[in-house]
Formats: C-alpha cells, structure tokens, sequence
C-alpha cells in the first residue's frame, strides 16, 4: 500500500476535521457584538425560566419586568424619576470633577501635598459609605445638598487618586528631554506630563462617574426617597416586584450606556493608538 501510492503520486497530509468548539470560537472572537447578544439571549432566557419555575414569588419574568419598564416608560414615570436622580448626580461628578483632577495634579506634582492629603482619600475611599451617607442627614437634612454629598464622597476620592497616580507615573524620559530643551517646569507640567496622564485621568473620572451612580442611589434609598430610588421603594412596599426590578434595570441600563459612551470617547480622542490596535 506503501509503495503504490508512492507510484501514484506524492503522499497528502490528512488534517482532521475542525471541531465545532474552535469554529464557534473563532466565530466569537470574530465577531464581538454577536457574542454579547448570544450571551445576553442566554441571560433573559434563564430570568425567564427562574421566574415560571418560580424560585421566588418576588421575581418576575423577564417579559413580565420588560412590559412594566415598557409601561413606566410610557407613562412617563420612569423620566420624571431621572429627572430628579440625574439632578445631584451631574452637580456631584462636575464638582468631583474639577476638585479631583486639580487635587491629583497637585498631588502628583508635590510631595508635600502628597503626604498631606492623600491618606484622606485613601481612608474615603475605603471607608463603608453606606454607613457614613446616613450621618449626612443630620447635618444638611433631606435636600439636594445630602444628595449631592453622598455623591460627591463616593466619586471624589477616586477621580483624585486616579489623577495622583496618572501624574506620578508619568513618562520620565520625556520630562527629561523637555528639560534637555530647557523647557521651564511649567511647560513640563502643562506640555508633557498633563498630555501624558490625560487617558488615566479620564478613565478616573469614568469610574467616579460610576461611584456617583452608586452614591446617588444609596442617598435616595438612605436618605429620602425620591427620583429612582422612590420607584423602587414604592414598588417594593406595595409588591409591584415586576417594576421595582425594571427600576432597577433602569439604573444599570442608564449606567452602561453612559460609561461605554465615555469609553468610546476616551478612545477615540485620547487614546487613538487603541481604536487602531
């Protein structure tokens, strides 16, 4: 058998056939969207079957969570409710915003500033937050301005140690061939380091965006409900299981959607070389 086929022409190398784990692998990595819907498919799908089996008289279908979210939608419950929870979120993050980025810039750039301030911070953010917003009742009482704190504990402390460590580490061998220039340590700060820390200072003020929506959210169901929090205080003292989880589903929609916006902007203006990779 050898030899004849030999004689008939050279010997072919068998390859066996590809298995349908590496194709549906490759499939996936190929194609990233459709990957996070079939995970996503799977997820509802599994709700769906907890909640007809039930595993708990409190947890809704999927489709049943999905008509009450469609219902408050429409009837414009759900909108109002953001109106008054997106209220001391924005006014939070921009004061985090401003007061972090200057305190990390200072932080990074002085060691003075450094030893003075940053095992506050580092303390902050630690710290059980859902314990302390509480005792901010007793100072500023129910308004915006408890609201508007419980954010600003939550998202102060990251975007500061975030910008701290972004100008920390910034690239010595370009400060040092700024300085080779004779550039004054004010066009080292401002055309070098600021430049080169700017992409982890703005993936800091993303997560303490993230942090707001938390802190919001545990002021408006700590501290008065209102907005987000009282839809889902509400439906939950009157068994309305099926709205309470849309609520919920709400937050985490809203959250996603905001932070894969600022990643994709952070991408695409501070970090090109990734949108390219």
């Amino acid at each position: 058998m050898m030899a004849s086929s030999q004689v008939n022409g050279p010997v072919r190398a068998v390859h066996p056939p590809v298995g349908w784990g590496l194709s549906l692998g490759r499939l996936f990595t190929s194609h990233p969207i459709a990957t996070r819907m079939v995970s996503l498919g799977l997820f509802f799908l599994i709700w769906e079957i907890a909640g007809r089996v039930p595993i708990s008289y409190a947890f809704p279908t999927f489709l049943d969570t999905l008509y009450a979210f469609a219902t408050m939608l429409l009837d414009g419950s759900l909108i109002l409710a953001y109106g008054s929870t997106l209220q001391p979120l924005i006014i939070g993050v921009v004061i985090s915003g401003v007061i972090g980025v200057g305190l990390g810039i200072v932080m990074g750039l002085s060691r003075k500033a450094e030893w003075l301030v940053a095992p506050l911070f580092i303390v902050l953010q630690s710290a059980p937050m859902a314990a302390l917003i509480p005792l901010i009742t007793f100072v500023y009482g129910i308004g915006l301005v408890a609201k508007t704190l419980a954010v600003i504990m939550l998202a102060l402390p990251v975007i500061v140690l975030n910008g701290y460590k972004a100008v920390r580490n910034a690239n010595p061998s370009l400060v040092a061939m700024c300085r080779s220039f004779q550039g004054t340590r004010f066009q080292q700060i401002t055309k070098i380091i600021i430049p080169d820390a700017s992409p982890v200072i703005f993936a800091g003020l993303r997560l303490g965006l993230a942090a707001g929506f938390i802190g919001v959210i545990l002021a408006e169901l700590l501290i008065t409900p209102t907005g987000i929090g009282d839809l889902i205080t509400y439906h939950r003292s009157v068994a309305n299981y099926a709205e309470m989880y849309a609520a919920v589903v709400s937050i985490i929609l809203v959250s996603t959607l905001t932070l894969t916006a600022l990643e994709a902007f952070e991408i695409r203006v501070l970090r090109p070389e990734k949108k390219r990779g």
